[in-house]
């Protein structure tokens, strides 16, 4: 066979599980020594790709390609020997072993009949220091940031076998801006030795700064292989969601309507000095009906901690709230529930969605709990809840009896949304809403926040995404190193908010 660059090809790969044709006709060239992009909406095929590329299933059609010999991957074990290995967005390590276990793990060398510790240790910082990451590989690797854990996967992936292909599953989704650049500056490297990396990723931004090529999918099919630099982004995002983005539009024009009914007098919320040790400086905040409230700031600044304080999964030790003029005394997610205070956690796999249970069930789990153990919904008034917003946030199920597991990463988020909408809330506290979902979804869910503002409801909005920041909030409050750094309408720039982010002017 003729000697190509590609070491990865692709060709009308075809896969259907019951009821659904995942991928029709797919193609995916991978060249050696590029980073390629693979984009698309949630449920557009990109994992069910992967996973026939890396041996979890196996093609009903079409041929792959690797290394210039036609294969048909086996297994995981066998893509590996192959030299294909994939780090997921959900990172699989052993938080409580070191850095240079879980980078060494099951290729220990032995001396005398037992594991040489020393050189296990050596070899792991030989390995990071290859790739310019510098850290004490003795401490346990979950003492350290989402960011060299991250690092460490990589690390381990390519020390399991000798790595040609590289795939690297939404690597960028919980990294602040400093750690995602730390990220790219190792996938240059491997790029620069000859490894060929496919990047999913939902950052279209990212794309742009990093990736040499693009292969768009929609509907489990192949829309098209591009070069990134010949590509706009918004011809990018019309071919991932195969229409226009009219919403975009219409939603700035929503804000502001909104933003002329918000009075300065009808506040919901009114937070003095909330704060607890260790976690959030002590704080104000004023949130008025119809308003919605961004929080701005880095990983670690302190947005997450202020969802949990008001919504009362932990405690403040300092401080006050009143709501609706009345002092809040106790503190737990039930009270919250009760005052209609609704919160969308930032981990929606191990705080948000209750995988085993159907949408059905995981949508009127709020609501059974407001209502108590002696009040149960029946069954009839259940479905009815649930196909309402199944239908109101076109939540991608064949049924309300699907196991949400079962549904894709968007559509989990949206159950967890109609979760809260069905206790008709005063209050929406969304924390990372729209991570590691589609543009089309992203574009739905901030549309539906200001619908509920529109409603009279109020929202905390909480995002990495600065951009989205800026598009969906009327005020935003940016923290840092765990404290409130400064407050603003949304007339200011991105910038500006970027230079009080870092350490700036306040």
């Amino acid at each position: 066979m003729t000697e190509t660059n590609d070491i990865v090809m692709m060709k009308g790969i075809c896969k259907t599980f019951p009821g659904v044709q995942a991928l029709k006709n797919v193609d995916l060239h991978l060249k050696r020594g590029e980073i390629h992009a693979l984009v698309g909406e949630n449920g557009a095929g990109k994992s069910t790709l992967i996973k026939v590329l890396t041996g979890i299933e196996r093609q009903d059609q079409g041929t792959i390609v690797f290394d210039g010999k036609e294969v048909a991957i086996r297994s995981p074990h066998h893509a590996q020997e192959l030299g294909i290995s994939t780090v997921y967005q959900e990172i699989n390590l052993c938080p409580n072993l070191t850095v240079s276990e879980n980078i060494m793990i099951g290729r220990e060398p032995i001396k005398l009949g037992s594991i040489d510790w020393k050189a296990v240790n050596k070899q792991a910082v030989h390995i990071l220091d290859g790739l310019g990451i510098s850290i004490d590989v003795t401490q346990s690797v979950g003492s350290y940031s989402v960011a060299i854990q991250q690092m460490t996967a990589i690390v381990r992936a390519l020390e399991i076998s000798s790595v040609k292909v590289l795939i690297l599953d939404e690597p960028t989704s919980s990294l602040d801006i400093h750690e995602t650049h730390q990220l790219f500056r190792v996938m240059s490297k491997l790029k620069s030795e000859g490894v060929a990396i496919i990047f999913i990723t939902h950052f279209i931004g990212q794309v742009y700064e990093i990736a040499d090529r693009i292969t768009v999918l929609r509907n489990g099919e192949w829309i098209g292989t591009y070069q990134t630099d010949s590509l706009p982004r918004l011809e990018l995002i019309a071919k991932m969601i195969g229409r226009s983005l009219d919403a975009y539009d219409s939603m700035q024009k929503t804000k502001i309507e909104t933003s002329q009914h918000i009075k300065k007098e009808d506040v919901l919320l009114d937070v003095k000095g909330l704060g607890l040790s260790g976690s959030i400086q002590p704080f104000d905040l004023e949130l008025h009906r119809g308003e919605v409230v961004g929080l701005a700031g880095l990983l670690g600044s302190g947005r997450t901690e202020i969802a949990r304080l008001l919504f009362g999964v932990d405690q403040p030790d300092s401080g006050s709230v009143t709501m609706n003029n009345k002092p809040v005394k106790d503190f737990s997610p039930l009270e919250s529930i009760g005052r209609g205070i609704a919160l969308c956690p930032e981990d929606r796999k191990a705080e948000g969605v209750v995988g085993e249970l159907t949408v059905r069930e995981n949508i009127i789990l709020a609501l059974q709990a407001n209502r108590g153990y002696f009040k149960y919904l029946r069954q009839q008034t259940q479905y009815e809840i649930a196909d309402r917003y199944i239908k109101m946030l076109k939540i991608a199920t064949p049924s309300a009896d699907q196991v949400v597991n079962n549904l894709s990463g968007g559509n989990q988020q949206k159950v967890i949304l109609a979760r809260w909408l069905a206790i008709n809330p005063q209050i929406l506290i969304l924390d990372e809403p729209t991570r590691g979902i589609d543009v089309g979804t992203k574009a739905e869910i901030q549309k539906l926040v200001l619908s509920q503002a529109e409603e009279g409801k109020a929202c905390i909005f909480i995002s990495s995404e600065l951009e989205e920041v800026l598009r969906i909030s009327h005020r935003i409050m940016v923290l840092r190193d765990q404290q409130k750094v400064g407050e603003f309408s949304d007339e200011v720039d991105e910038q500006s908010i970027m230079k009080i982010m870092a350490g700036g002017e306040e």
